[in-house]
């Protein structure tokens, strides 16, 4: 049983003991005003305990205290968990959350006015616990697409609209995608939602964690954004949730072009940081690396082979541009050329990259320039190629996240590293993708559900005759191949039958 479904078992057991007010005497009218939530961009701190991934975060928060300390950091909203049984949270805290923030309206607020909505953020099943939520001072409510039918979903969002809230509808699927339609374009709802004015209190969220099995996508949010602007309007808020732990993801996140960024987590276990994670995220500016993501997670042919579960490659080392032209008309998605000179595949000798120039605007394929050190002659090349867009992206292949200057960051990029603790840091920090060289880890360590983010990209040592048997059980949503499709004993010059067998491996 996945851990989506053992939460909804167990809060569906303590609604038939309980109540679905969990026992709480709630007054019979809202005490407070509705604010609306996220008006305009912002951080919506998470007031949390703990999680079923990573069990007790901040056992002993007070749930008051912790809310004001998020208004002052500048949070434009406060979400507040009432699950009890994983997250340790309850119906109180949301009251004690709606108090601290009335009382800093109050006292501490500034000139501007901005107050910050409260959500409830809960595994809501019922329309009835719209109105509960109401009445316990939630401005809003999380509605989780994927545990909803269509027309409960729909209810609730009636409900909503006939209340007045704001409702952070969350999707990750594209069945989650065709309920939000669904509800979009259902005549009753849209009365409801324009004859009061309420319309534009509902904001789209995309959770980058799978929340059947808790791991992690920074991607996936990426992949839903244009296709809820198709059934929302170009001027729909979406929020990025889950993943973020430091200010580099903040940033990276919010030059994406996302409207929210919910963070639960870093906010509710490190005091300390709440201030700079609202700073990062409100201040970070559009990255020609940003813009290259979100095309890449928006692309259709892309879409189409992770819905799939198909596989994309990458043919690297190349040196001559009919290996070049004959993996790309194969249907290579990147196409890799080392800048290296110790490497016997470099292009930048042996004259190779002044007879691949005039010919590289004919591939359709993603051209990658992989550079193994910042300061050599062949790497700045590489980078300035990139920079006149003759190159799409740069590898930075074993090259700490540390050694690069955060202006190349902005560049179009990835890391490609060899071990398992660097791969998870450089996601943590905001790399959308990370190349991993499998060659030498161990298979039941990769497949290890301990792992915080899920292996998208992998190479090492793959060959058409072993790729089933590496991608087991992994699933890469790309593979990486260089040596592999060579013919055999000459260096960097490629199979083109070698190239067939291994696209059209499991076809």
């Amino acid at each position: 049983m996945d851990i989506l479904t053992r939460i909804i078992e167990k809060r569906r057991a303590d609604i038939e003991s309980l109540g679905l007010d969990f026992g709480l005497s709630l007054p019979e009218a809202r005490k407070r005003p509705l604010h609306t939530f996220l008006k305009t961009k912002g951080v919506i701190l998470e007031v949390k305990r703990a999680s079923p991934s990573k069990g007790e975060i901040s056992p002993e928060l007070d749930a008051y205290q912790t809310a004001l300390s998020y208004a002052r950091a500048g949070a434009a909203a406060i979400s507040c968990l009432t699950e009890g049984n994983f997250f340790k949270g309850s119906l109180s805290d949301l009251v004690n959350v709606c108090r601290a923030i009335d009382d800093y309206a109050s006292d501490d607020y500034d000139s501007s006015g901005n107050v910050p909505a409260v959500l409830r953020k809960d595994f809501l099943l019922f329309p009835e616990e719209v109105e509960i939520s109401y009445k316990a001072g939630a401005d809003a409510v999380l509605l989780i697409a994927r545990i909803l039918p269509k027309e409960t979903l729909l209810k609730m969002a009636e409900e909503v609209a006939r209340l007045g809230m704001s409702a952070l509808i969350e999707i990750r699927s594209e069945e989650d995608l065709e309920k939000l339609s669904f509800v979009f374009g259902h005549k009753d709802f849209m009365e409801i939602a324009t004859s009061n004015g309420s319309f534009d209190n509902f904001v789209c969220g995309v959770n980058s964690r799978d929340l059947a099995t808790f791991k992690i996508d920074l991607l996936r949010p990426c992949m839903m954004f244009q296709k809820i602007r198709k059934i929302m309007g170009d001027n729909a808020r979406i929020v990025f949730e889950s993943g973020v732990t430091n200010y580099e993801c903040a940033g990276a996140v919010s030059s994406m072009g996302f409207t929210g960024l919910l963070l639960g987590e870093a906010a509710a276990k490190n005091p300390e940081l709440r201030k700079g994670l609202v700073d990062s995220f409100m201040k970070a500016k559009r990255t020609k690396n940003a813009d290259f993501w979100m095309d890449y997670a928006n692309e259709d042919e892309h879409q189409k082979k992770i819905s799939n579960t198909g596989k994309s490659f990458k043919i690297c080392g190349l040196t001559r541009i009919e290996d070049a032209l004959a993996a790309d008309e194969l249907g290579a998605k990147f196409l890799g050329f080392i800048f290296a000179d110790a490497f016997p595949r470099s292009v930048s000798r042996d004259g190779r990259l002044e007879k691949l120039l005039p010919e590289l605007g004919k591939l359709k394929a993603k051209k990658v320039a992989v550079i193994v050190d910042l300061d050599s002659p062949e790497s700045k090349k590489a980078i300035q190629l990139v920079k006149d867009g003759i190159f799409d992206l740069l590898q930075f292949h074993k090259i700490t996240y540390e050694k690069v200057d955060k202006k190349l960051l902005e560049l179009p990029h990835y890391f490609a590293v060899n071990n398992l603790e660097e791969y998870e840091k450089l996601v943590s920090k905001g790399e959308m993708r990370v190349l991993l060289d499998s060659k030498k880890i161990d298979r039941s360590t990769i497949e290890d559900n301990a792992l915080t983010y899920d292996i998208k990209w992998i190479a090492g040592g793959i060959t058409p005759d072993n790729v089933c048997e590496i991608t087991k059980g992994i699933s890469p949503e790309l593979i990486d191949v260089s040596g592999g499709v060579e013919v055999e004993n000459q260096i960097g010059i490629k199979d083109v039958n070698k190239i067939k067998q291994l696209i059209f491996f499991d076809r």
